[in-house]
C-alpha cells in the first residue's frame, strides 16, 4: 500500500513556495547553511510532521461482512509523526562542473491503531544517499547525472512518482513522508526547454511486500517558463516480483493469482499542459496523460488516461480555480482471454495528483476504475487556501477485480453459492473533501481536512445491504527548513 498517500504533508508546502513565501535560496543569515564559501555550499536539512486522525465506518464498515471474526474496529483515531534530518552539500568541480550529495534520514511512528489495523509502530531508514556531478554554465547545452537513494517523478506522476512506502510496520501512513527510491540512477541532459532524463530505479518498499520491482526507461519533456509542458515517459519493468489478479472466466468464480506477472512489463506515457489563449480567456488552462502497457509473457495489454480542463479567475477577489478532471484505468475484461488490467505502478497518490477520490484511494488503486472530479479552489489571503473536492468514482469492468479480488464473495447462481470477484454495478462510491491549508510561516504548515464517503450501488452489492458513510477528518503542522 505504499500509494496510499494523501497529499496532506506537501500541500501547504507547494503552496508558500509557488507564492514566494518561501525563500529560493538562503541568505548569509541561513541558520541551516554550515558554510558558504566561494566553491563550497553546505547546508542541514531538517523536515518534521505531526497528524491527529480520527476515522468513522472505516472502509464503509466492509469488515463485518467480511472479516468479522477478525473484530477490526472501524472508527478509530490515531496520532503520527516523522522526523527528517539531513545534510547536504555542492562543490565546484572545475570551471564548468559541481560536485554534490545528499543524506537523509526518516523516523516515522504511529500512536493508536491507524485504518490498516497498525499501531504502535515506527521505524528509521535512510531516505536521501546520493552523490551527482552536473554542469553549471549558464547557457547552452547541460547534464545531470546522479546515483544514490533520492525523489524522482516522470511526467506528471501518472506512473512513476512515489518511490518510498510508509504505514504499517514504519507508521506515519497519512503523512507518507517517504519519498525516495531505494536505489537510483539519473542522467538528465537537454538545452532551453528541452531536457531528457535516463532512469533506473528501485521502489523503497515495506519489508514484508517488497516486490523486487526494477525499472529502467527514458523521459523526454518541453516545458516553457509559463509552465506549459508536453512529454514522453518510455519504461520496462526489469525484475519483479509482484503478482497480478485475473478475472475469472465470465466473471464467475474466485480470481486467478499470476505470480510475479510484473515482470517484463513495457509502458509508455505521453502527457501535456497547456494555456492555449490570451487576453480574457488567459486563464483557462486544460491538461491529459494517456498511458499503454503490454507485457507479452502472459498477453497483457492495458491503458489509462486523464483529461483535466480548468479556469483561474485571477482578476475576481480570493482567485477561484475550478478544474475539471476525468480519469480512467481499464480492467481486466472477464469475457477476454487478454489480461487487461492497467498497472498503477507508483503513480502520485494524493488528491492535486493521481488519487481516485479521496477517502475511496485508499481501497481503489487506479485499476478498474473511473472517476468524475470537480474541484473548486479559492485563497481568501496569500497564506490561506480553502478547497472543495468532489468525485464520483466507478468501475470499468463488472465482475473483475478492483483491487488484488477486492470484493470476491458468494453469489447464489443457479441455485449454487458460486465466489464472484469485482462488483455487480458499476457505481463505486461519491467522495466528499473540504481541505484548509495556512502558511504560519516560511518554514510551518498546517493542513486541516474532513471528508465523507459514500458507498454507491456496487459497493452495496457487496454486502446486500446500504452500507454506512465512511467519514474521517485530520489536522496537521508540518516544519520544513
Amino acid at each position: 500500500m505504499g500509494n496510499v498517500r494523501d497529499g496532506r504533508r506537501t500541500t501547504a508546502t507547494l503552496l508558500a513556495i509557488g507564492l514566494g513565501l518561501v525563500p529560493a535560496a538562503a541568505s548569509a543569515k541561513d541558520p541551516m547553511l554550515l558554510i558558504d564559501e566561494p566553491g563550497l555550499e553546505v547546508r542541514l536539512h531538517f523536515q518534521a510532521g505531526v497528524n491527529v486522525v480520527a476515522e468513522q465506518n472505516l472502509f464503509w464498515n466492509f469488515a463485518d461482512t467480511f472479516a468479522p471474526e477478525a473484530n477490526f474496529d472501524s472508527d478509530t483515531r490515531w496520532l503520527e509523526g516523522y522526523l527528517m534530518p539531513g545534510i547536504s552539500f555542492t562543490a565546484d568541480a572545475g570551471d564548468l562542473l559541481a560536485i554534490y550529495g545528499k543524506l537523509s534520514f526518516v523516523a516515522s511512528g504511529t500512536l493508536g491503531t491507524d485504518a490498516f489495523d497498525a499501531g504502535g509502530t515506527g521505524a528509521i531508514t535512510l531516505e536521501d544517499g546520493y552523490l551527482g556531478l552536473r554542469s553549471t554554465a549558464e547557457t547552452g547545452p547541460f547534464f545531470d547525472i546522479s546515483v544514490g537513494p533520492r525523489p524522482f517523478k516522470a511526467g506528471t506522476g501518472m506512473l512513476i512518482a512515489n518511490g518510498g512506502s510508509s504505514g504499517f510496520e514504519r507508521g506515519a501512513l497519512k503523512l507518507g513522508p517517504r519519498t525516495a527510491w531505494e536505489q537510483a540512477a539519473l542522467l538528465r541532459f537537454g538545452q532551453d526547454d528541452v531536457t531528457a532524463t535516463a532512469f533506473f530505479i528501485d521502489a523503497n518498499e515495506l519489508s514484508d511486500t517488497d516486490s523486487g520491482t526494477k525499472i529502467a526507461g527514458g523521459d523526454l519533456r518541453y516545458e516553457t517558463d509559463d509552465g506549459q509542458y508536453g512529454g514522453l515517459t518510455i519504461g520496462h519493468v526489469l525484475e519483479s516480483n509482484s503478482p497480478y489478479p485475473r478475472a475469472a472466466d465470465g466473471g464467475i468464480g474466485p480470481p486467478v493469482i499470476m505470480p510475479g506477472a510484473r515482470d517484463g512489463l513495457s509502458f509508455v506515457n505521453a502527457y501535456g499542459r497547456t494555456q492555449p489563449f490570451d487576453g480574457a480567456m488567459a486563464g483557462f488552462f486544460i491538461g491529459g496523460d494517456l498511458a499503454y502497457q503490454w507485457n507479452p509473457e502472459i498477453d497483457l495489454q492495458a491503458w489509462g488516461g486523464r483529461i483535466q480542463i480548468g479556469y483561474v479567475f485571477e482578476e475576481l477577489s480570493w482567485a477561484p480555480t475550478i478544474a475539471y478532471s476525468y480519469q480512467t484505468f481499464s480492467g481486466d475484461d472477464p469475457s477476454t482471454s487478454r489480461v487487461e488490467r492497467f498497472d498503477p505502478l507508483y503513480y502520485e497518490g494524493n488528491p492535486n495528483a493521481w488519487s481516485t477520490g479521496t477517502k475511496s484511494s485508499m481501497m481503489f488503486l487506479n485499476s478498474n476504475v473511473n472517476a468524475h472530479q470537480l474541484s473548486l479552489q479559492v485563497r481568501p489571503t496569500e497564506a490561506d487556501t480553502w478547497t472543495l473536492r468532489y468525485a464520483h468514482i466507478r468501475a470499468n469492468e463488472l465482475n473483475s477485480p478492483i483491487q488484488f479480488g477486492q470484493g470476491t464473495r458468494l453469489d447464489i447462481i443457479d441455485g449454487t453459492p458460486t465466489p464472484i470477484a469485482g462488483v455487480g454495478d458499476y457505481h463505486l462510491a461519491d467522495d466528499v473533501y473540504l481541505e484548509y491549508s495556512r502558511v504560519i510561516n516560511p518554514n510551518t504548515f498546517l493542513t486541516a481536512g474532513v471528508s465523507i464517503s459514500i458507498p454507491g450501488k456496487g459497493m452495496d452489492s457487496l454486502t446486500k445491504e446500504n452500507s454506512p458513510n465512511w467519514l474521517g477528518g485530520f489536522v496537521n503542522v508540518i516544519v520544513n527548513f
